[in-house]
């Protein structure tokens, strides 16, 4: 039996080996065949719902940066938005322009809309795509300070523009045909009717009435008709969208050559882009969007919380917990939750305010009426303080934000105030309350108080008064263990009278 142990050893070795490289040429040929077979391609989708803005613009770049990752193919962008920042949009633009992964921004689902920003983003993509009953426009750039369109942009410009208008060379070729021989009169008039009926046809363009508000319209101009020429996109109509703030439905859109791509959904979209060629930072790159696999890129936490702290009304009311936490904390000393809730929030709120287009008149304006109430309940003025304070934060909250799509809700405003009114109004009462009040200490208080007499006296003797004993003088002769009543006090001596119940 013992020599036979070493030969079933080399044969279980012997199988083991067998097994070992099956597995190994196993393993080999599946390997080989999943290099022959191409790899199916990644479709990164995210969704932009809301405005603009820093949240939104954060979320952007990271997709962008985890599909360059993940070699995607394609990047689709389901997009409904009423607009936002500037500076959101244009660090949008920039990551997708630089981005080697192509980006097909598509407005969906059906009623979304691309307005304001939305229109500058869809020109910026590689593929600008849209879903029925959807719509793009309203590119004119809002006001700094005022939160409105730029005044003259939305209204006709005034009749005196001496820009657009070459009045005096048609009152020259005027008066040429009427001093002139018959034949120039005929070319001067048909020269003249040329102008008219091209003027009539394309309207002067609006600039805006300040130097400022010309200044933004014309970099806006500018900036998306680059974005329109790099793509092959209607540049024109465009610059009507900044001028003239016009709108387009999707299948105007694609009759007018300013989106490539009209589809019901996602897979739509994915199977008419298919070999359609776009144009890249190093580029023309051709689409093989036939067999990707889609992968969705949703908002996460950071998204949500960002967008929630960013958010005006939460900023602001953040501002007004952190300032009147402060003040607690300073009026109280030591009790530390006031003001470690206030410091918190204050801090939010400062860095909301960082990355949101504050007007720092407003936040000024509320800064000054926040303290002027304050100071109407340390030092009560009959209500002019408190009355300034709170004007002052009125206007302050309603021009704080200098974009139309994030200003504070006037309720919140109107309720703010109404407490801070609240708050004002019952200092005041209790203030009033309490100078009607009598004395409680020093001298005001022992008038009208009541003593007892320790001694039989005639002129002067000595009372007992709050348990301590003081000289007293009456008018009238008293007696030992009689009450008497404070009528006045005389330094260190009370005048007293004997009380009309005593004994």
């Amino acid at each position: 039996m013992m020599p036979n142990r070493p030969d079933a050893k080399r044969r279980v070795l012997f199988w083991l080996s067998l097994v070992c490289l099956a597995l190994g040429a196993l393993l080999a040929w599946q390997a080989q065949a999943q290099k022959a077979q191409p790899e199916a391609g990644l479709a990164m989708v995210m969704t932009i719902d809301d405005a603009i803005g820093p949240a939104i613009g954060d979320y952007f770049q990271r997709g962008l940066e985890l599909a360059e990752e993940r070699e995607a193919e394609l990047v689709v962008v389901q997009m409904d938005t009423p607009g936002g920042l500037d500076a959101s949009m244009r660090a949008m633009i920039r990551a997708m322009l630089t981005s080697p992964v192509p980006v097909a921004l598509y407005v969906s689902p059906a009623g979304a809309r691309a307005a304001s920003a939305g229109t500058y983003l869809l020109y910026a993509s590689h593929v600008a795509a849209m879903a029925p009953a959807t719509h793009l426009g309203s590119a004119t750039p809002v006001q700094l300070g005022g939160g409105g369109g730029l005044p003259g942009l939305s209204e006709s410009e005034p009749e005196t523009e001496p820009e657009s208008e070459p009045v005096p060379e048609s009152q020259g070729a005027v008066q040429e045909a009427a001093d002139g021989e018959a034949s120039q009169g005929e070319s001067t008039q048909d020269a003249g009717s040329a102008r008219q009926d091209e003027s009539a046809q394309e309207p002067a363009k609006r600039r805006g009435e300040t130097a400022m508000e010309r200044k933004v319209l014309e970099d806006a101009v500018a900036y998306i008709r680059s974005l329109a020429e790099r793509h092959g996109r209607n540049a024109d109509w465009a610059e009507r969208a900044v001028r003239e703030a016009v709108n387009l439905t999707a299948r105007e859109a694609l009759e007018q050559n300013v989106i490539e791509v009209v589809a019901s959904d996602l897979d739509d979209l994915l199977a008419q882009l298919d070999g359609r060629s776009v144009v890249m930072d190093d580029g023309e790159r051709t689409l093989s969007t036939a067999e990707l696999v889609v992968e969705r890129f949703d908002p996460d936490w950071r998204t949500e919380l960002l967008a929630v702290i960013t958010n005006p009304n939460v900023a602001y009311f953040l501002m007004i917990i952190g300032f009147y936490g402060l003040i607690f904390e300073l009026s109280n000393p030591g009790s530390l939750v006031p003001g470690t809730i206030g410091i918190i929030s204050l801090l939010l709120a400062l860095f909301a305010f960082q990355v949101l287009p504050v007007n720092y008149a407003g936040l000024a304006l509320i800064l000054v009426g926040l303290g002027l109430i304050v100071g109407e309940a340390m030092m009560p003025s009959f209500g002019i303080l408190g009355i300034g304070g709170i004007v002052a934060f009125v206007i302050g909250s309603v021009i704080l934000m200098d974009a139309d799509t994030l200003n504070i809700s006037l309720p919140m405003i109107g309720g703010i105030a109404l407490l801070a009114a609240g708050l004002m109004l019952w200092v005041m009462t209790r203030f009033i309350g309490l100078r009607r009040r009598p004395p409680r200490i020093g001298q005001e208080e022992l008038v009208g108080s009541e003593a007892l007499v320790l001694e039989d006296f005639t002129d002067q003797g000595h009372v007992r008064l709050m348990g301590e004993r003081w000289r007293a003088r009456s008018p009238e002769p008293l007696a030992r263990g009689q009450l008497v009543r404070v009528t006045a006090v005389d330094g260190l001596t009370l005048e007293v009278e004997p009380l009309a119940s005593s004994s």
